[in-house]
């Protein structure tokens, strides 16, 4: 089947205006009228130099279909989520394209109470209406289109989350990544008793100090460096839509992404008890044990936003996580945030009375973890069952690509939804050495 390059797995990505582009949003508009039969939609966008008229095309689409638009304007993708449930609208589209570089753009889509739209459930849908131009019609009566600042009821709804008496005066770096964030932080910031030392808060389309993706190591040294020359408490890096957050210890170290779902997952159940906690298959002992030992449920779930979310709604779980960094919370519309986060951690240090590292340390001390790890390969599916010949002495797990569990130590790997890209992780019990050479040992197969 013939397909279109910038329709992905959970949402549409491409460079402008070779694969996205304005005739395309149009086009995708009366896809989604189609798919959804949508009257009613809310429209955001980020701070890339293509997005107000990528926006703008796609908004024109919507009116000529009957459809009345609600933009936001510039905002995170976690207030597209927010903005369709508060406003009651039929779907949210946001414009994206999250942590790429500067000539890319993209759209993440939802439908009715924030339920996301992916490739499965839907995107084909839309992409086989443009193909075959099978578009809703113009109608006699045009939509309408209102502008609206709903920022200030997505700062009001953090306070369920909780408390900002809690939290005591921290010195934190906060690194915006030249992103949407910074607005959004200025927002909270009066409420909070915290010293922000701010980095890279304006909002800029080309980025002058580089991709707002704190996954890249070169993009941590920032943080690093001004969380060791300030003695700050700690530091929190996002991505450029935001709707993922990083953290750095005291001493600069970056934490994996893994030991905040355990810390979260902590937290959430103290004062939900027997809640159900869905969380990812790469990465997952850590997890399991926290999750067990607060009197939680741990549920696994196939790894990506769209994936978890069904997975929660399935078992009306209170919170999820992914070692990614993507946090996902029930009371948020069952949607990820990398505002929310934040918050809770800096909450937990404050109550705690103990620092991030001190807060994670154990978690690291007990299940030492490789991180994810990318290998470019010539055929990912063959090298995959390479592998799994390789390793067959272990219990196998299909869910996600392939886990390898042993005694002492387990394994993920999987393919790039998009690229020709292996991700490994591994973990030990309580052996870095272990858990070391093991990921050696299989970087050695999968690269050779």
């Amino acid at each position: 089947m013939k397909r279109i390059n910038c329709f992905k797995a959970y949402d549409i990505r491409g460079k402008v205006p070779a694969e996205l582009n304005e005739d395309l949003a149009y086009k995708i508009a009366l896809g989604f009228t189609k798919l959804t039969g949508c009257k009613t939609v809310v429209v955001g966008n980020d701070i890339r130099s293509s997005s107000e008229a990528i926006s703008g095309a796609l908004i024109k689409g919507f009116l000529d279909v009957g459809v009345d638009v609600t933009d936001i304007g510039m905002c995170g993708t976690e207030m597209i989520y927010f903005g369709t449930s508060f406003l009651g609208v039929d779907g949210g589209i946001m414009i994206t394209a999250s942590h790429n570089p500067p000539e890319y753009n993209g759209m993440k889509f939802v439908k009715k109470n924030s339920v996301p739209i992916s490739y499965d459930s839907g995107l084909n849908q839309i992409e086989s209406f443009i193909l075959k131009n099978e578009l809703s019609h113009p109608a006699e009566k045009k939509g309408a289109v209102i502008k609206r600042d709903i920022s200030a009821e997505f700062t009001q709804n953090l306070n369920r989350f909780y408390n900002p008496k809690n939290i005591k005066p921290l010195k934190v770096v906060v690194n915006a990544g030249n992103g949407c964030v910074g607005p959004a932080l200025d927002k909270i910031e009066p409420v909070l008793s915290i010293e922000m030392v701010k980095l890279y808060f304006k909002p800029d389309s080309s980025f002058p100090n580089g991709v707002p993706n704190p996954m890249l190591e070169e993009n941590r040294k920032p943080t690093i460096d001004k969380i060791i020359e300030t003695g700050a408490d700690l530091g929190v890096a996002w991505d450029g839509d935001y709707d993922r957050c990083f953290f750095f210890d005291e001493t600069g170290r970056f934490i994996e992404g893994y030991y905040i779902v355990g810390l979260l997952a902590k937290s959430i159940l103290k004062n939900n008890p027997g809640g159900k906690i869905v969380h990812d298959p790469r990465l997952t002992w850590n997890t399991l044990e926290i999750v067990k030992a607060a009197g939680g449920v741990a549920v696994v779930s196939k790894s990506g936003h769209a994936y978890i979310k069904e997975k929660m709604r399935e078992v009306d779980s209170i919170y999820g996580g992914e070692m990614s960094a993507h946090h996902y919370f029930k009371e948020n519309a069952v949607s990820d945030s990398g505002i929310i986060p934040f918050l809770l951690v800096l909450q937990l240090i404050s109550e705690e009375g103990k620092s991030l590292s001190q807060l994670v340390g154990e978690m690291m001390k007990n299940y030492p973890c490789s991180g994810e790890i990318n290998s470019v390969v010539n055929d990912p599916a063959d090298k995959i069952e390479e592998i799994s010949r390789i390793y067959s002495g272990g219990i196998h797990d299909h869910l996600d690509g392939l886990s390898v569990e042993y005694d002492s130590w387990r394994f993920n790997l999987r393919m790039s939804n998009t690229e020709p890209i292996l991700r490994l992780n591994v973990e030990s019990r309580g052996d870095e050495e272990l858990m070391k050479s093991k990921t050696a040992e299989l970087l050695k197969i999968i690269r050779g």
